[in-house]
């Protein structure tokens, strides 16, 4: 089945449209880069749903992120949909590991939407965020204080939670 098929297919719901992607990943049926070339054109919820599969088969094998993937993505933390802000930042937290060097754009985008209004965007950021300082990112000294400013100014226990993990597992 075409990604298009499946996004414009009145009868699947919406998680079930996310789970029949990413399933197409995981199987190698359809490319990551075929799924971002459909995503670039696409309306917020489709292009969120296309994220949302890329998120979910990233989780269960990183190295489905090449790095058009995360340039994608690290662009799409700018978007004005709060859903693919947050299913952008999972993705970034799921394969950073993978491109250390090659993190600069997400992380400025990440600590952009820090700031946000939405608990969900400020979470996946904290998520990718602290994915990213237990990584080998070669600014870790700069972006550590700038993850101890934010986490001194959130007022979410939930969202501290997260970067206090992180400051852990960076500080054994």
């Amino acid at each position: 089945m075409e990604i298009e098929s499946i996004i414009n297919d009145k009868n699947t719901k919406p998680k079930d449209k996310t789970l029949a992607l990413s399933n197409m990943l995981l199987g190698s049926e359809i490319s990551i880069k075929d799924l971002i070339h459909y995503a670039e054109t696409a309306k917020d919820s489709p292009k969120a749903t296309c994220i949302e599969a890329m998120e979910y088969a990233t989780k269960i094998n990183p190295t489905i992120g090449n790095a058009e993937c995360l340039i994608f993505v690290s662009k799409c933390l700018t978007a004005k949909a709060p859903r693919i802000k947050w299913e952008s930042a999972k993705v970034i937290g799921n394969i950073a590991h993978l491109f250390p060097d090659k993190l600069d754009e997400a992380v400025k985008n990440l600590l952009a939407n820090t700031e946000h209004i939405g608990t969900v965007v400020r979470w996946s950021a904290a998520y990718a965020l602290g994915e990213i300082i237990k990584t080998k990112y070669g600014k870790n000294k700069t972006l550590l204080a700038s993850i101890e400013a934010i986490c001194e100014r959130e007022e979410k226990n939930s969202i501290k939670k997260i970067y206090l993990a992180a400051f852990k597992k960076v500080k054994t």
